[in-house]
């Protein structure tokens, strides 16, 4: 789940898990740090935001039901910010672009597009012009091969009636 589409009980529970053990202050900062950066959701213009998100995601209930429930929610509410697109790769697609991993596309204004990813403690910037140019072939891969946003709404709510 994207950082910017966490609810604070979700974060919390996904920093809780974390082996080594962190520390409660330390939980508490990143937590707060997670949600202040999600107030991009909520100023006007807002940002060119989409998210695919596997399936998968959306059925394992992590921090318990009642964190993941109110997750879910949370998503559907997402989905009715005017801008925001979110879309579902669901788990039945023989073929997925994103099997490679999570990445983020990024295009500041008047520079060029660049790419990040990140996968467990280790980040990378990528700013090689082909490099990023593939990524962002990738991007409309998946894109293309994932529910469209109101069948994704419809997955969301359904996942959410299953219990």
């Amino acid at each position: 789940m994207p950082g910017l589409l966490q609810t604070e009980a979700h974060a919390r529970a996904l920093y809780d898990m974390r082996r080594p053990w962190l520390s409660v202050e330390q939980i508490d900062q990143w937590v707060a740090a997670r949600l202040a950066r999600q107030e991009i959701l909520s100023k006007w213009p807002l940002p060119l935001m989409s998210w695919v998100l596997d399936e998968s995601v959306l059925r394992r209930p992590l921090g318990g039901w009642d964190v993941h429930k109110e997750q879910l929610r949370h998503l559907l509410k997402v989905g009715e910010i005017r801008g925001l697109e979110l879309q579902v790769m669901p788990l039945d697609r023989t073929e997925n672009a994103g099997m490679g991993g999570p990445f983020t596309l990024l295009t500041p204004p008047g520079r060029p597009q660049i790419a990040y990813v990140e996968v467990q403690h280790v980040n990378r910037l990528i700013t090689d012009s082909s490099e990023v140019r593939n990524m962002a072939a990738r991007n409309g891969t998946l894109r293309a091969q994932a529910l469209n946003m109101r069948e994704s709404l419809a997955l969301i709510e359904m996942i959410l009636g299953e219990r």
